[in-house]
């Protein structure tokens, strides 16, 4: 089992076809999980690594979300050591944000791919909304650099005033579109190329001539907004002193934490380049498991919360976020929060208080199972053989709280009340068709008049209808000839659900429906 301090659960999201995949494939590669590398809708017909379904494969899309680990160690330092890199590739799609929602509940840290030409996107607003919630920091990547009309500037503005971010460029492009050949390091004042048929070969280089103005105007504009976070860096700036990458680095990951500052990262993953950069950049400034506050409900106490510590000593608690049907059975994933747990050992249920036994522990590298022995606060594994329902929290039984509230406040509008059969269409997964056409009526005819007057004949007709203004009728004829054009819908009184009557009219009554026109047919 790993150092807790050197363990990273990432999870990358990002808008439909900005490259998610594409970069956990180069992610892949690079840490040495994979031997090849597999484009999404490739001409091998061989696919990504994380897209395992064959309908993934088939339409180029995610969807569903695939887990997976990997080691990486970084090139910030000459005794950099190494970590464990736990990642969650989510889908793009809006069908299928669920999949983002549940995988965010249970990360530490995130990737927001965006890209260089699209920018920020409908379902970019969504996932970043959905990381506000869970209070994930993340990091920026525009992806893409090597395609037409890349703007990064204009990527890096749309974050401030799109998602209202405090986002600033850690990197700067070396050339633009098909030009586009490395990155400048803009905390270490460096630049990357990356060579090699895949890039895996990263040459360091003086920043070109053309670009040491540039980079150095934009490391002060980093400098100066790191010294709000940092007081070392502040006096060093005020003073007119150059400031350490170490110092700097340092305040970054400090801004980062506090979900104050959002670094971003440039590249193409398509292309090779930046991707290096960017898992340093994991490593650096997303946190490990003990630096971020995870609260439960102790159910004891009346669902007090407690705040969990990631520590193997400490009683086991975890939850089950996702679940699958796999092969051998029902496969569970579950994120470790504290305590650590074993193959053959025994979990209860906080949810029905089920004692159940741990058969088989595995790590998911998207569709393959690595067996392994034992897992601790941090671990995002999967189990088999347990019966559960997603949001269960297990623990070893020596304690009793749940990651979530055991109970749920019911409200209800106090502009208008339920129509009559709504309490027995939602206690029922699947509504019956006579349920849901009483709502949908229900709604339709409250949305068209806000008030409604009680009509003198509503104890002679029994056919619901919405009340509306009476109109004298001309002859008995044309009130008959009212009463069966007209549509019937109905909807409560402004005092209580009373059913009332459509008074006639002759003159300005609406068309007649086919429903109305059967129900006249009946009546006479």
């Amino acid at each position: 089992m790993a150092n807790i301090d050197l363990i990273r659960n990432i999870g990358i999201s990002a808008h439909i076809d900005s490259g998610k995949t594409t970069l956990s494939e180069r992610i892949l590669f690079y840490t040495g999980k994979v031997h090849a590398i597999h484009e999404v809708k490739g001409k091998d017909g061989v696919g990504a690594k994380m897209d395992s379904m064959d309908l993934e494969r088939e339409k180029g899309i995610t969807i569903q979300s695939a887990a997976t680990y990997c080691e990486w160690t970084p090139s910030t330092a000459a005794d950099a050591p190494t970590h464990v890199i736990n990642i969650i590739d989510t889908p793009g799609h809006v069908d299928f944000t669920i999949e983002v929602e549940r995988a965010l509940r249970v990360l530490d840290g995130a990737i927001l791919v965006l890209c260089s030409v699209s920018g920020v996107q409908s379902q970019s607003i969504t996932v970043d909304r959905q990381m506000r919630r869970y209070k994930v920091p993340r990091l920026a990547f525009i992806n893409k650099m090597d395609r037409s009309g890349a703007n990064p500037w204009r990527v890096i503005q749309q974050l401030k005033e799109k998602l209202n971010h405090h986002a600033l460029p850690l990197q700067m492009p070396i050339g633009l579109e098909d030009k586009f050949g490395g990155i400048v390091d803009l905390v270490k004042m460096i630049a990357y190329y990356y060579d090699g048929p895949s890039g895996e070969t990263v040459r360091t280089e003086p920043i070109p001539a053309e670009l040491i103005e540039e980079a150095k105007e934009r490391r002060t504009e980093l400098v100066a907004a790191m010294g709000d976070f940092d007081d070392d860096v502040a006096t060093l700036y005020l003073d007119e002193k150059e400031v350490p990458a170490e110092l700097l680095m340092k305040a970054i990951r400090k801004a980062t934490l506090a979900l104050k500052f959002t670094p971003v990262f440039m590249g193409s993953a398509y292309k090779n380049k930046g991707v290096q950069s960017l898992l340093d950049g994991v490593c650096a400034y997303l946190p490990n498991p003990k630096e971020v506050v995870n609260e439960a409900h102790d159910q004891t106490k009346g669902e007090e919360k407690v705040i969990l510590e990631s520590a193997a000593e400490k009683p086991f608690v975890g939850l089950a976020f996702k679940l699958e049907d796999g092969r051998y059975g029902q496969l569970t994933y579950m994120r470790i929060y504290q305590g650590k747990v074993a193959k053959g050992d025994f979990i209860v249920n906080c949810v029905n208080g089920k004692k159940v036994k741990v058969p088989r522990l595995v790590r998911m590298h998207a569709d393959e199972m690595h067996d392994i022995e034992a897992a601790q606060a941090g671990d995002i594994v999967a189990l088999f053989g347990v019966d559960c329902a997603s949001g269960d929290t297990f623990t070893d039984g020596d304690i009793k709280v749940t990651m979530t509230s055991m109970h749920c406040t019911a409200t209800r509008s106090r502009r208008r009340p339920s129509p009559p059969g709504w309490a027995s269409c939602t206690s029922r997964s699947t509504w019956s068709a006579s349920s849901a056409n009483t709502a949908a009526r229900w709604w339709s005819g409250s949305r068209r008049s806000r008030t409604a007057r009680p009509s003198p004949s509503a104890a002679s007709s029994p056919t619901p209808t919405r009340s509306r203004p009476a109109a004298p009728a001309s002859s008995p004829a044309s009130a008959a000839t009212s009463s069966r054009s007209r549509p019937t819908r109905w909807r409560p009184t402004s005092s209580s659900m009373t059913w009332s009557a459509a008074p006639s009219r002759a003159s300005s009554s609406p068309p007649a429906t086919r429903a109305s026109r059967r129900r006249s047919r009946r009546a006479r």
